[in-house]
């Protein structure tokens, strides 16, 4: 029996950019057609004395499909962020704790989530609940 070769994955990318500089290299991850190729494929070359349950495919369907959205989710939430954190450049934040005040000169947005305001003087600040934003 004879097995086509399926081409390598390419590796998925999203469109937010991201000014960190410590990004870990991304793995190569298998798209909706690859995984419908492997799917045939597996159709096709499976032992027809002892079939595979047709259940296990749509459930290996159906966790790639949630998989696949969650992606796509967090490629949007990381472009909202993105579009969200350039809002605040040229504005002054004050710390959680009070103790940094400043105004935005850059946004660096972190690889895990969240992102670090670098103010004029030198200090940064890290974005999240209690940090206040006002107008310059």
């Amino acid at each position: 029996m004879t097995v086509s070769a399926i081409s390598s994955a390419s590796p998925l990318t999203s469109n937010a950019s991201s000014a960190s500089s410590s990004a870990a290299p991304s793995a190569p991850t298998v798209d909706y057609t690859q995984f419908l190729k492997l799917l045939v494929a597996e159709l096709r070359n499976q032992d027809p004395t002892a079939p595979t349950d047709p259940t296990q495919y749509m459930s290996q369907l159906a966790s790639f499909s949630t998989v696949e959205q969650q992606v796509q989710t967090n490629a949007t939430l990381d472009a909202l962020l993105s579009a969200q954190a350039s809002n605040i450049i040229g504005k002054t934040v004050t710390s959680a704790d009070g103790k940094t005040t400043g105004l935005v000169a850059a946004v660096e947005l972190l690889t895990g989530g969240g992102a670090i305001a670098r103010l004029t003087n030198g200090s940064q600040v890290a974005l999240g609940p209690g940090v206040t934003v006002s107008g310059s």
